[in-house]
């Protein structure tokens, strides 16, 4: 009897959550094909092959969609790989190993946030996203530069605020994209940011 018990306790939890990755695999389908943006939650539960209802039960808006797709990327390898690179006792590899490591994670989410950040301006749901991913970046970077300051290995004259915003440009979607329209690989856009970082950030 108590197995019986533990497995419907069990059952719903799993239908739940494999409803939660079809919505999640819709939303980032719209996204990927330019979509989303237009799209209601209704044309999302439609692309998922649920009810609005159902729906509904996961995520009250297409701000909470947009939210859980933020929150999937907090899974993605090269962003726990960010986390453990900024922490590295040598500055200077900290460094080079947390470019290295957004510009993977850029590339590896560039589908999805092409998209989203080319609607920005329009809209609210994707303008969350730009802005929770950009506190996150802040944060880490922070760490980063604390590190750098802590080491002696800032230029001389160079602001620990100042150094914060170089290292925001540095790995900034934007200029991942811009490098990245401009016709350079991945490997290529990782060593250019190196180079510039260990100009703009790196005592001589």
């Amino acid at each position: 009897m108590s197995t019986t018990r533990a497995y419907r306790a069990r059952g719903p939890n799993a239908r739940s959550k494999r409803t939660r990755e079809r919505i999640m695999e819709a939303v980032r389908e719209l996204l990927a094909e330019g979509r989303f943006h237009e799209s209601t939650v209704e044309q999302v539960a439609d692309r998922a092959g649920i009810s609005r209802a159902t729906l509904y039960q996961h995520f009250r808006s297409r701000l909470d969609l947009v939210d859980a797709i933020c929150d999937t990327f907090a899974v993605n390898p090269a962003l726990f790989a960010i986390r453990e690179s900024v922490m590295l006792e040598d500055p200077e590899r900290a460094l080079a190993e947390t470019i290295a490591n957004t510009v993977l994670f850029w590339s590896s989410e560039d589908a999805v946030l092409a998209q989203l950040y080319g609607v920005v301006a329009i809209d609210p749901a994707a303008r969350a996203l730009v802005e929770r991913q950009r506190q996150d970046r802040s944060e880490e970077l922070e760490r980063l530069v604390g590190q750098l300051q802590r080491a002696g290995r800032l230029p001389d004259g160079l602001s620990r605020a100042r150094a914060h915003a170089r290292a925001m440009v540095l790995t900034g979607y934007g200029t991942y994209r811009e490098l990245r329209e401009s016709g350079l690989s991945d490997r290529e856009i990782t060593a250019e940011l190196q180079q510039t970082a260990r100009t703009l950030l790196l005592r001589a």
